[in-house]
């Protein structure tokens, strides 16, 4: 009797060589939710826990070498897109999804460092926007992500769920604003909303823990993990906040990692 295989994650993302963030933490994630990691790079950046000091960004035709080989020989269950750090990436990214037959993916759309550094320029932004959450089965927004897309600033909850709404005119399948920028009502609020209008909230324990490194590309690697071994999105979603937040309260026991942010 075969065992059945693991399921193959994709994630295009960049790389933090300090491993906090970026494609390490998807890869950490996605083979400790019991499923096969597979990865493309789109930026090599030069960062650590304090910061980021530079990048040297791949081009579309070196994407798309990474990608089609994998594509052409194992079944992809799922995908994550983490940093699209130029117009030539996201429109290459774009491409793949539209042309191959890859699963619609999660899309973190990573905007700004936890340090502070920007990550993508506003014309990838634009295309972000335009051309590949139309695509995604969910984006996965924080709250200053969110008040960019949205285009107002986020103070409640009712806001939060007010910023779903107007990024679920971008064309996603689903919406995920994360809390965690912000304590709402004593808790840490994740706001699901999707194409049926139904809003789902995800509520933890807020820990303080100071900034943390990696949490965003860790949740959103955890969903798409979850969404390739056939979760449905709420359980998917439900059971990435609970990895995530695990992570997050082992922290207060663990040595400290780096000088700034602690990485997960």
């Amino acid at each position: 009797m075969t065992s059945k295989p693991r399921p193959v994650v994709l994630t295009i993302a960049g790389l933090d060589p300090s491993g906090g963030a970026g494609i390490v933490a998807d890869i950490k994630t996605i083979a400790s939710l019991g499923c096969f990691p597979a990865a493309a790079l789109t930026s090599i950046t030069f960062q650590n826990t304090t910061g980021v000091f530079g990048a040297q960004h791949q081009t579309a035709a070196t994407l798309r070498a990474q990608v089609m080989p994998v594509v052409q020989d194992v079944a992809v269950a799922a995908a994550k897109i983490g940093m699209l750090p130029t117009a030539e990436i996201v429109a290459e990214v774009a491409r793949l999804f539209a042309e191959e037959k890859l699963p619609s993916p999660v899309v973190d759309p990573v905007v700004v460092a936890t340090s502070g550094d920007v990550l993508i320029d506003e014309e990838a932004f634009e295309i972000l926007k335009t051309r590949l959450f139309p695509l995604a089965r969910i984006v996965t927004p924080n709250i200053p992500e969110a008040e960019k897309l949205a285009g107002f600033s986020i103070d409640s909850e009712a806001d939060m769920k007010r910023a779903a709404e107007a990024i679920l005119l971008l064309g996603p399948g689903a919406v995920l604003v994360k809390g965690g920028h912000r304590k709402f009502s004593g808790d840490a609020l994740d706001v699901l909303f999707d194409q049926q209008g139904i809003f789902t909230e995800f509520r933890s324990e807020y820990l303080e823990v100071g900034e943390i490194h990696g949490s965003g590309c860790t949740l959103s690697a955890a969903i798409a993990a979850n969404l390739g071994s056939e979760m449905n999105l709420d359980q998917a979603v439900a059971s990435a906040k609970k990895y995530v937040t695990d992570l997050i309260r082992g922290l207060k026991a663990a040595p400290r990692i780096g000088h700034g942010a602690a990485p997960l």
